[in-house]
């Protein structure tokens, strides 16, 4: 099952060496670039965000104000922690300076911790302008940025949009479908009332990827609007069972949610909607 192993990770880099590995020789031909990198190095060693590292990642930028890697990396713990002008303040020196790197990164981020919808709409969209090929993933894996792109188009109510931009990216070649591609789609299909599309993409899903109970919920609210009574309680008592066994959405208790994720209020509300229709 593609990138079920990623699933449950929330965090952006478990330390700053994870993913920032550099080798500084390469910039021996650049004086200022090469002592930042040596202090650099030396703050992969500490914990993310530690005073330590902190320090050493300023002495960095103070050697090399062009250092991308080290606005970069000094900007997360202020994204962990929710001290967004901060981290936007770091996350744009590092686009500044390094564009193709972490233009892409802060579009994702917009989306996923900001809600920041236009900004991660411009920031994909100028990415895609300047690569011309395939724009990657979200930093966690989870979504391809044309993914992300169209989740911020649906922010924006523009859920045909969304539909486009998702289904395009399905078809395109050499393209493997993320862990809940699917989902947000048949959920699109669901709010502009196409029911029968919603229950084909929402089987899609569970069929690529049965681990969330997102699927069994929406799938139910889609076979009670084409008055499919059996199936209807069916699927929703199976949201609730996978939402009790923790088969969900990431989010719940950590410093950021999923689009479309649901709680067991939600269950909880649409049984009582089920026992009460059909007793």
């Amino acid at each position: 099952m593609k990138k079920l192993s990623i699933i449950l990770i929330l965090i952006l880099v478990v330390n700053i060496g994870i993913g920032q590995s550099i080798n500084c020789e390469v910039y021996k031909n650049d004086s200022l670039y090469y002592q930042a990198c040596l202090q650099y190095t030396k703050a992969c060693k500490y914990s993310q965000g530690s005073k330590s590292a902190q320090i050493l990642l300023d002495n960095a930028i103070e050697i090399c104000p062009y250092f991308s890697h080290a606005y970069y990396v000094k900007a997360i713990p202020y994204l962990k922690r929710g001290e967004f002008i901060t981290w936007k303040k770091m996350i744009d020196k590092a686009v500044e300076h390094n564009t193709e790197e972490y233009l892409g990164y802060r579009g994702g981020a917009r989306f996923q911790f900001l809600r920041d919808y236009k900004g991660a709409i411009n920031d994909i969209e100028k990415i895609d302008s300047l690569l011309g090929y395939n724009i990657g993933y979200i930093y966690n894996g989870d979504y391809h940025l044309q993914i992300v792109r169209a989740l911020s188009y649906k922010g924006l109510e523009n859920k045909e949009k969304a539909i486009q931009i998702i289904e395009q990216q399905l078809t395109k070649e050499n393209y493997d479908a993320g862990p809940f591609d699917y989902l947000h789609l048949g959920i699109l299909k669901l709010e502009i009332q196409d029911y029968q599309g919603a229950i084909i993409y929402l089987k899609k899903q569970i069929e690529i990827n049965d681990y969330l109970s997102e699927s069994y919920y929406y799938l139910s609210l889609a076979y009670k609007s084409v008055n499919e009574k059996t199936l209807y309680i069916k699927n929703i008592t199976k949201a609730k069972d996978y939402y009790i066994n923790e088969k969900r959405l990431p989010g719940e208790g950590s410093f950021m949610d999923y689009m479309d994720k649901i709680y067991m209020k939600d269950i909880e509300n649409e049984l009582k909607t089920a026992y009460t229709r059909y007793k």
